[in-house]
């Protein structure tokens, strides 16, 4: 096919708008091919046969080109160098703060394994003592300090992971011991932090 497809914008006859980047050619079939993007989302490109883009359809009742040219695109102006520039920024913002987020939401990660094996520590040391044991004033302190670091480590959005009595679940548990898909025992606790596991919780399973 002979006719040259101007570059610039077009309107298909559904209304979309879309830019002719350029034409190509099918190394297998030889046919000669039209390659368009999309101006409402730039990363969308299509490849379309020639014939197929200067063809006319039946649309309401009336034959109308399948794509109308619109107009030239100065691909080098100084508006479209502008826009693009302002576009890369406002990408570059939104990448920015998207990093921010996630360094503040994980930056606690390190600092909790170190921190996590005091609370659990903490835990184990009241865990199993008889009803008059736990009226003992020390016991009743400590219990009050683990609320305190439960409140903390929770406002921070770390979360223990739940485990006795629970199905297992490979994503956020290790079975160290045990046959079957229901936790008999937590062995040591786990934990995320904003949903992501940090820690997976040691079971043995029944």
């Amino acid at each position: 096919m002979k006719e040259e497809i101007k570059k610039g914008i077009y309107k298909h006859y559904k209304g979309q708008e879309y830019r002719v980047i350029d034409e190509a050619k099918d190394s297998e079939t030889k046919t000669e091919v039209v390659v368009y993007q999309d101006i409402s989302d730039e990363a969308k490109i299509w490849v379309r046969p020639k014939k197929m883009f200067l063809e006319e359809v039946e649309a309401d009742g009336k034959k109308k080109p399948r794509f109308e040219f619109l107009r030239e695109e100065e691909t080098d102006s100084f508006e479209n160098k502008y826009l693009r520039a302002l576009a890369d920024y406002q990408n570059l913002l939104k990448q920015t703060a998207k990093d921010r987020e996630d360094f503040v939401k994980y930056a606690l990660s390190d600092f909790l394994q170190d921190i996590l094996p005091v609370y659990d520590h903490l835990k184990l040391s009241i865990a199993g003592l008889s009803e008059e044991e736990s009226q003992n004033a020390w016991v009743v302190g400590v219990k009050h300090v683990l609320k305190q670091f439960k409140d903390i480590l929770e406002a921070r959005g770390i979360e223990e992971i739940k485990t006795t009595g629970e199905k297992f679940d490979h994503d956020l548990m290790e079975a160290v011991d045990g046959q079957g898909e229901k936790v008999k025992q937590e062995i040591m606790p786990g934990y995320k932090l904003h949903g992501k596991v940090i820690r997976h919780a040691k079971v043995i399973v029944e």
